[in-house]
């Protein structure tokens, strides 16, 4: 080895089919695949901006401009564009919403980073400038946010009607989004030290095709979208007693298979007695406890239907999992899977009435905790991109009710923030500053975006932006609507401060961790998915294997 070594030949320690991307090739493939991810989803970004169909292996189509949503469900292998998608999904998991707002801040802050390597400028010296950036960002939206009171519930109407607005609920954002402030309120509970802690476990939201978004609904209880299991049942029982199963009401069956020789007529009538007396026992045992409701996950045999109408019970089965589980807050019962071991304690209480029109029954309890949003919609691709954009709704109006703060939106925030970084980059030295700047930069793409978006012209709405916020005023923003530069506060655009914080650090974050990269190593194709498709990208081709779903969005 050592001969070898001596006469200059090099040493080989990597198998043939690895691939390797070193410094500003590395950094470029890098950029480039987050770049790409970014550029995929921001025109889908406020009140005006575009929907993307996503088609998946199986044919099953998605229409929605909700960032997290898009990037899920694309088909993306690229190891540096799955770490841009992570963006995405912290940003809903702690935020509910902003997560486009996140991808595209982080994009352009990877753009920006790339001019700034260019000019010869080390990645160490743009991540610490990009650190500091962000803390100091932080610490000016802590300073500009305007602390609410939680009970206003005008308030609390705007935060949601800005983040539902654009997805697909704008015709009748106003009844949506008093359901929201409802529906929140129902779930919030004060703690001992006076907080406000939203509980959104307790919220179920059911959806239903056929009907108008503005028969949309919020129910004191939950829904159980099952018919009666026989047409001699009653429909409705109020003061009920409530049994929650998962057990079925069934013959048991043997768990080996097994054959028996019948010469009698008599025995063959003495098995079809004993699983008689089987059922007949089991029903009994349910009569036994004064049940008057049965709702049950597993299946109800035939002849058990029979005997349960006989006792005037209501029974539905093959309920699902998740209704019967938020069914145990609603009438305070618990989920049965043993029905022999089943007591009166396990029992809840309330009542169970039967919307004929829909084919619901309607479950309510007695100081029920838990509330029902009931969702309606023309169609199935209608009704679930409105699920998404209720479900940021009540998250950020949750976040507004336990955080208390929020901002102007329509990018007041950012040119704002932008302002200030600005300033705070004359104080700081080095070769930082010039990352400082570029953070600040980076934050104004929001603006040009929401403007570009609009049909408006970005560059001319920046500087009436720039303008106003030289002059002083803090929440002036872009009205997409009127295409106007106001102060959106008063216009009812706001936005929770937790979740602009949040969108800032996710992607500072994300932008470091891809900037911080220099070496690639890779055992085969440089992409995450080893399955069929062997046409990953080989380095120098920038998108690796991003070519397949990222194609068709851009």
């Amino acid at each position: 080895m050592s001969q070898r070594m001596q006469q200059g030949q090099p040493m080989i320690v990597m198998s043939e089919d690895s691939q390797r991307v070193k410094d500003e090739n590395a950094q470029e493939y890098n950029i480039s695949a987050a770049r790409a991810v970014a550029e995929s989803v921001k025109s889908t970004l406020g009140p005006k901006g575009m929907d993307k169909m996503l088609v998946d292996s199986m044919g099953s189509v998605t229409i929605t401009n909700d960032g997290v949503t898009i990037l899920q469900e694309m088909d993306i292998d690229n190891p540096t564009a799955e770490m841009i998608i992570e963006v995405a999904e912290t940003q809903e998991d702690e935020a509910g919403d902003g997560t486009t707002t996140a991808v595209a801040i982080a994009g352009e802050l990877l753009k920006n980073a790339e001019d700034l390597i260019e000019q010869d400028i080390h990645p160490t010296a743009i991540i610490k400038g990009f650190h500091m950036a962000a803390e100091q960002a932080r610490e000016e939206v802590d300073d500009i946010a305007t602390v609410v009171d939680t009970e206003d519930e005008d308030l609390l109407r705007s935060v949601a009607e800005t983040s539902m607005t654009g997805k697909g609920a704008e015709l009748n954002k106003e009844h949506l989004s008093q359901l929201i402030v409802d529906a929140v309120r129902a779930v919030t509970v004060e703690t001992d030290e006076g907080e406000n802690v939203v509980d959104l476990e307790f919220l179920n939201i059911e959806t239903q095709t056929g009907r108008s978004a503005g028969e949309s609904d919020l129910l004191e209880g939950g829904i159980v979208d099952k018919d009666p299991v026989h047409d001699d049942m009653p429909t409705e029982a109020i003061d009920a007693d409530i049994l929650l199963l998962n057990d079925p009401i069934e013959i048991e069956e043997a768990d080996v298979d097994t054959e028996v020789s019948v010469t009698d007529p008599d025995q063959l009538q003495q098995f079809l007695d004993r699983e008689e007396k089987q059922l007949r026992e089991k029903v009994e045992h349910i009569v036994d406890l004064d049940a008057d409701v049965v709702f049950c996950q597993k299946g109800i045999d035939d002849l058990a239907q029979h005997y349960l109408a006989k006792e005037g019970i209501l029974a539905v089965r093959r309920a699902k999992k998740s209704d019967l589980e938020f069914l145990q807050e609603v009438v305070d019962a618990a989920v049965v899977s043993d029905l022999e071991s089943a007591t009166e304690d396990d029992l809840g209480f309330g009542d169970v009435t039967r919307d004929a029109a829909d084919e619901l029954f309607y479950v309510e309890g007695d100081d029920a905790h838990g509330v029902t949003l009931l969702l309606r919609g023309s169609t199935d691709h209608v009704v679930d991109e409105l699920e998404r954009g209720i479900n940021d709704a009540l998250d950020v109006v949750a976040q507004t009710v336990s955080d208390g703060r929020v901002l102007a939106g329509g990018g007041a925030i950012e040119v704002e923030l932008a302002s200030r970084l600005r300033d705070y980059a004359d104080s700081v030295s080095g070769r930082e500053q010039l990352a400082v700047e570029a953070f600040a930069d980076s934050l104004e793409l929001v603006p040009r975006v929401l403007a570009e978006n609009a049909g408006l012209d970005s560059i001319d709405t920046l500087v009436d932006l720039r303008s106003a916020h030289d002059e002083g005023d803090v929440q002036a923003g872009l009205n997409a609507w009127t295409g106007d530069v106001e102060n959106t506060a008063d216009a009812g655009i706001v936005e929770p401060a937790h979740a602009k914080e949040q969108a800032v650090t996710s992607a500072s974050e994300a932008a470091n961790l891809v900037l911080k990269i220099d070496d690639i190593i890779s055992a085969g194709d440089l992409s995450t998915d080893k399955g069929d498709d062997e046409q990953g990208g080989a380095p120098g081709g920038g998108m690796g294997g991003m070519g397949g779903g990222m194609g068709g969005m851009m």
